[in-house]
């Protein structure tokens, strides 16, 4: 595994336990300044680290008490010495004060990664849920064995 490989392996184990510890700080220093987002859930893009910060802060304030337990399955990582991208399957599990989980989605997540300032840093995010053709409906769950 390459030093590239190791730091989005690394960024990914950041960016669980920031997100269990609703630590907004830490979890916004995986993304460059310039970010562009675009994610699942309500606005077409996010431009711009703080407009993604105002994103997350929201999200992390409306858990109350609850927590969120991030896993990736499949995470591809193809990496260079200043560049990566990662794609995987990722599962949101919603937590109560307890340890009980009370709800979980999973959704699809692809990052591309360039170093600056020798950080690699996320420039851009991108997630999503495949539609249902029936019902245009979005699928939370993946199906085991795709």
């Amino acid at each position: 595994m390459s030093d590239t490989e190791k730091q989005v392996q690394k960024a990914l184990e950041t960016y669980k336990s920031a997100v269990l510890a609703k630590d907004a700080e830490t979890f916004m220093h995986l993304y460059d300044a310039e970010v562009r987002v675009f994610d699942t859930w309500g606005v077409w893009s996010w431009e711009g680290a703080a407009a993604w910060r105002v994103a997350v802060e929201g999200w992390f304030n409306s858990l109350g008490s609850e927590t969120v337990r991030v896993t990736f399955e499949d995470v591809k990582i193809m990496a260079e010495p200043a560049f990566a991208t990662m794609s995987c399957f990722a599962r949101y599990a919603a937590m109560s004060a307890q340890g009980q989980e009370l709800r979980s989605m999973q959704n699809r997540m692809t990052w591309v990664l360039k170093t600056r300032g020798h950080v690699l840093r996320v420039v851009h995010e991108h997630t999503s849920t495949p539609i249902g053709f029936e019902d245009t409906k979005a699928i939370f769950q993946r199906e085991a064995s795709r």
